[in-house]
């Protein structure tokens, strides 16, 4: 009887565990799509991107950010991870990264970023 009541829970922890497993590969594949997104979206601008006075295109940004995703990768854990540790602010200087669009205030990259990703969750 108690072989049978342990190979029960033992079964049921196994479905547990696989299940919070599938659930959190979920999570994490769709944060890379986002992720991905994002990478493209700052990659495909116009505007330009200012890191400790500097401003850079959008493709020189990409470089530096995936620089800073590969770095903190351990830390990342969604989407929201990815922005404020890699897109943010320099972890030397503590400036924050802006974006100067035509025709616009320059505006901090978390929240450039945030509302894009917004936009992209509500497709």
């Amino acid at each position: 009887m108690n072989k049978c009541l342990m190979l029960k829970g033992t079964s049921l922890f196994v479905l547990l565990v696989t299940c919070l497993s599938m659930c959190s590969f979920t999570v994490f594949a769709s944060s890379e799509n986002e992720i991905a997104h994002l990478l493209d979206y700052v990659s495909n601008t116009d505007c330009k991107y200012e890191r400790n006075g500097t401003l850079h295109t959008g493709s020189e940004a990409v470089e530096h950010i995936n620089k800073k995703y590969d770095y903190f990768k351990d830390d990342i854990k969604s989407t929201e991870d990815f922005i404020k540790y890699s897109a943010t602010k320099s972890k030397m200087s503590g400036e924050f990264y802006k974006i100067h669009c035509a025709n616009a205030k320059p505006v901090n990259s978390d929240e450039w970023l945030m509302r894009e990703l917004r936009r992209y969750r509500a497709l």
